[in-house]
């Protein structure tokens, strides 16, 4: 039996699954070190000043959240604590980080196959961040007066963003 079926296969759901994923470069502009969390997707990464942490979520994720913590300090086991966002005292978040923390929210290929996106300060406001697609299209950015973002939990059609399903996404903190 030949492996050249086999091998044809495996490129072709390799090339769907990349087509389909979403690209998320989350950089970090700030003058300081952050702590970039993401889940459930990506877990967490130390991000200098200028670095760029770079995470592919498949279709259908949804409740997803990234958010930088600050004046974080781990160990060699990635166990320590974060001042704002620390999620568990660990550096790869598989939860939520604790408030305040400013919150890139987004669920992918939902309703008519579209991506939904949005800056959230319900939990707080520590960094300012700009979430928008790679293209430029569905840009918000969270500046002093976080005029697009949710600031109470309840629904705010004025605040949710749609891109078509199979965008690529730049979350930047400190514009």
């Amino acid at each position: 039996m030949s492996l050249k079926p086999i091998a044809l296969l495996l490129v072709t759901f390799t090339i769907i699954f990349n087509v389909e994923a979403a690209r998320f470069d989350i950089t970090n502009k700030c003058p300081y070190t952050v702590w970039a969390a993401s889940v459930p997707v990506g877990g967490g990464r130390q991000l200098n000043s200028g670095q760029t942490w770079t995470i592919d979520a498949p279709p259908g994720t949804a409740a997803a959240r990234i958010w930088a913590r600050t004046n974080c300090q781990f160990d060699g086991a990635g166990r320590g604590r974060c001042q704002t966002g620390d999620c568990g005292g660990v550096l790869n978040c598989k939860g939520y980080g604790a408030a305040p923390n400013t919150l890139a929210e987004y669920a992918l290929k939902q309703f008519q196959n579209l991506d939904f996106i949005d800056i959230s300060t319900i939990d707080g406001y520590n960094v300012p961040m700009e979430f928008s697609s790679a293209s430029g299209n569905c840009r918000r950015v969270i500046r002093d007066r976080c005029p697009d973002a949710y600031s109470y939990p309840k629904d705010d059609p004025t605040s949710t963003f749609t891109c078509p399903s199979g965008t690529n996404y730049k979350v930047i903190f400190c514009p």
